[in-house]
């Protein structure tokens, strides 16, 4: 019976994982378009959402985020190239060393969830 439990739990450990597996990207096209960033998290279980309105526009293998909010009102960062890099999106820092790598969580037609490195949650909606 013990043996059986175990089985079980370890089974069950196994979907749970499988559910939050990130999904690699394999090429350019599967993130084009212009997507509107609703909300992020701190991690997928976080009940807080921060409230976001700027929009990520991947066209031509780069990508530009605009109406991003700052003190002084909103601001467009300039396109950057972008790669897939092991499945993954990487988007190189404006005007420093470095970059951010976001794994592709959740897309459909119209909505999308990236992960971040440290792994904060991104979701968007297609415009």
């Amino acid at each position: 019976m013990k043996n059986l439990l175990w089985a079980a739990s370890l089974a069950l450990c196994a979907f749970v994982n499988a559910s939050y597996a990130d999904i690699a990207l394999t090429s350019k096209d599967d993130i084009q378009g212009t997507w509107k960033l609703q909300y992020t998290k701190n991690t997928v279980n976080a009940r807080e959402t921060m409230p976001r309105v700027d929009t990520w526009v991947f066209k031509d293998g780069k990508v530009a985020i605009l109406n991003i909010p700052r003190q002084d009102g909103h601001y467009d960062q300039p396109p950057v190239s972008y790669e897939i890099d092991d499945g993954k999106l990487k988007v190189p820092y404006v005007g420093r060393s470095g970059f951010d790598l976001f794994t592709l969580v959740e897309q459909t037609a119209d909505t999308m969830t990236l992960k971040a490195k440290f792994g904060e949650h991104y979701y968007f909606v297609k415009k």
